[in-house]
């Protein structure tokens, strides 16, 4: 199976909705980061351009590369607050490099290795930390110490200038750290926002909104990739007559061995749900008689089912397959509500697919678990 950036549906067995650990050199927010570049620039360009253009001892060519560079800088800094889209998406995981060279270069023309010239570095520490992955993380932190060590050794000698880049280097780190566990911290807590969202408190499958979600995005995949994505709609049979005769929490025993029984056959092929009451549903990349077969294969592990009062789940399934029974993803659940229905017509505790409108199930003990319960 091909990998997606798409999250994984919620679920009690470890999924979540977007991953928190990252590495790598990924980017985690175009917008932020491009706010960032953004600020960077449009601050540190007067400042740039009036300690640079009045540096004692400047040569006019100097002063000419400051000007040049604090136009450059304005340019970048508009590009990046008004069309960060259009920035090529490399820039976004190459500018702390970039800023870190440009504040060494200026702080080795300008002859200045203040603490104020130094801090500057924080900026390409603090925008690693936040937008990209642990890889860039140390790789830019290293340059960073490359970068600070040049300008200190160059502009205060060896002897003065160690103490005065350990300081700053330590500084540098600690703040990595700090903010990098802050981030961390929070992409755990919007994990558990985010899951609880989208998923069913009862069973631990997704609930309604992310199902909506998925299939439409599923559905809009398929149609560009030119694939197949099957629905198959489940209903526990006779659980009215479950509740009634054991109670709301046998019920709920029930509806949660189902739901153990869909994350079993969905593996990692899709998305299961539960859309309300004893209303279930799969929705996964698979043909159709590959998703007909996973149909089958819930209905075993639901009849394998033990401990519950009144005997194993019976399941009544609809199957419909996008793009063969229905061209939009309102016509597949259409379709998949329709063969649910005649799968119920049928006798229940059966197998029905959309457009056939007939009854594949084939395996006479498993219908028998079709019998109503007293």
């Amino acid at each position: 199976m091909s990998k997606r950036s798409t999250p994984a549906a919620p679920g009690r067995t470890g999924d979540v909705l977007f991953r928190t650990e990252r590495s790598g050199f990924e980017l985690r927010d175009l917008h932020g980061a491009s706010r960032a570049v953004a600020y960077l620039v449009l601050a540190a360009g007067p400042y740039v351009l009036f300690t640079g253009v009045l540096a004692p001892g400047m040569a006019p060519s100097g002063r000419v590369a400051v000007v040049a560079v604090v136009l450059f800088m304005a340019g970048l800094g508009i590009a990046s607050w008004f069309r960060p889209a259009q920035l090529p998406r490399a820039f976004w995981l190459v500018v702390p490099t970039l800023s870190t060279v440009l504040i060494t270069g200026l702080n080795i023309i300008t002859h200045d290795a203040s603490t104020g010239a130094q801090f500057f570095y924080l900026w390409p520490v603090l925008y690693v930390a936040n937008f990209l992955g642990r890889r860039a993380i140390y790789v830019n932190l290293l340059i960073v110490f490359a970068g600070d060590a040049a300008t200190v050794f160059t502009v205060l000698g060896p002897a003065q200038g160690v103490m005065d880049w350990v300081a700053t280097m330590l500084t540098m780190t600690m703040a990595m750290i700090v903010v990098a566990s802050l981030r961390k911290r929070n992409d755990q807590l919007r994990a558990v926002l985010q899951q609880q969202a989208n998923a069913d408190a009862l069973t631990g499958l997704a609930n309604r909104r992310w199902f909506t979600e998925s299939l439409a995005r599923e559905t809009a995949e398929a149609a560009s990739e030119g694939r197949s994505v099957a629905l198959i709609t489940v209903d526990l049979d006779y659980f009215k007559t479950i509740n009634d005769t054991y109670g709301h929490t046998e019920g709920d025993r029930v509806l949660q061995a189902v739901a153990a029984s869909m994350r079993t056959v969905t593996g990692g092929r899709g998305t299961a749900a539960r859309l309300g009451g004893d209303e279930f549903v799969m929705l996964l990349r698979l043909d159709r008689p590959a998703a007909v077969a996973a149909a089958q294969e819930l209905r075993a592990a639901a009849a394998a089912v033990t401990g519950l009062p009144g005997g194993p789940p019976s399941l009544s399934i609809g199957v419909a397959v996008f793009p063969e029974d229905a061209a939009t993803a309102d016509e597949l659940v259409a379709a998949s509500d329709s063969a649910l229905y005649d799968a119920k017509a049928s006798g229940r505790g059966r197998v029905s697919v959309a457009g056939r409108r007939q009854n594949v199930d084939r395996v006479p003990d498993l219908t028998l678990l079709a019998q109503p319960r007293p």
